[in-house]
């Protein structure tokens, strides 16, 4: 079953065509990497998924729903959850508390469930701004899988992390395989190729290359215009 789709989504700033006409498509359960470039239009493109980016022209089904005009907060409400490159937690709260106010006060247990899921449940009590960025990190998370969303967005959620986080977070992806659906966007190939089930390549907003982790990193187009490159 396809949980996610879109149709020719475009996005144009100005003269400048960030995506152009991607057709992709999800597989409800599976983890899917989206990969290219920096500037191919990754975090553009799920911008557009997740409604906080508004599309010029195509569309996002979600579910068999058209949700193309639907703002970003209503699509939460249909089962997205989406982390930032960038950490968006709430430094002068306790991780407890991020964590209860991601899923709306909803359940303690799934609260305590998300931090020990990386590993922080025995810090629940301390204020987040006092982690490292790499626990900030896995405690965002936590902020989304507290949310028991149907799709799970990650937009470079290794980058800055440690080995050994790198490590935790393997564990969490794969912990949560079947139970969630995961949109992936790594530079980190080895991260990809251990987690995907499936990856897209995109460059200059146009799909570049789709199959499995396999058949993406043999694809000659692929090796060319980007694993070759230094900064991959």
């Amino acid at each position: 079953m396809m949980l996610l789709e879109t149709k020719l989504l475009t996005k144009i700033y100005g003269g400048l065509t960030a995506v152009e006409a991607v057709d992709f498509s999800l597989r409800q359960g599976l983890v899917h990497a989206l990969i290219g470039p920096n500037g191919a239009g990754k975090s553009t493109f799920v911008g557009m998924v997740s409604g906080r980016t508004p599309a010029t022209s195509g569309e996002v089904w979600f579910d068999g729903q058209n949700i193309s005009a639907w703002p970003a907060h209503k699509r939460m409400r249909l089962g997205m959850a989406y982390t930032f490159q960038i950490t968006a937690i709430y430094a002068r709260l306790s991780l407890f508390e991020n964590i209860a106010l991601a899923q709306g006060m909803r359940d303690q247990d799934a609260a305590l469930d998300a931090l020990g899921r990386v590993g922080l449940d025995e810090r629940l009590d301390q204020l987040a701004g006092d982690l490292s960025y790499g626990h900030q990190r896995l405690l965002e998370f936590a902020m989304g899988v507290a949310q028991s969303p149907r799709l799970l967005i990650l937009d470079e959620p290794t980058q800055g992390l440690s080995e050994s986080e790198i490590a935790g977070f393997n564990t969490l992806i794969r912990s949560l395989a079947g139970e969630t659906t995961i949109l992936l966007i790594e530079h980190n190939m080895d991260v990809v190729m251990s987690l995907a089930d499936e990856v897209t390549v995109l460059q200059q907003g146009r799909v570049l290359s789709s199959g499995t982790p396999e058949t993406v990193s043999a694809d000659p187009l692929v090796q060319d215009a980007y694993l070759g490159r230094e900064t991959c």
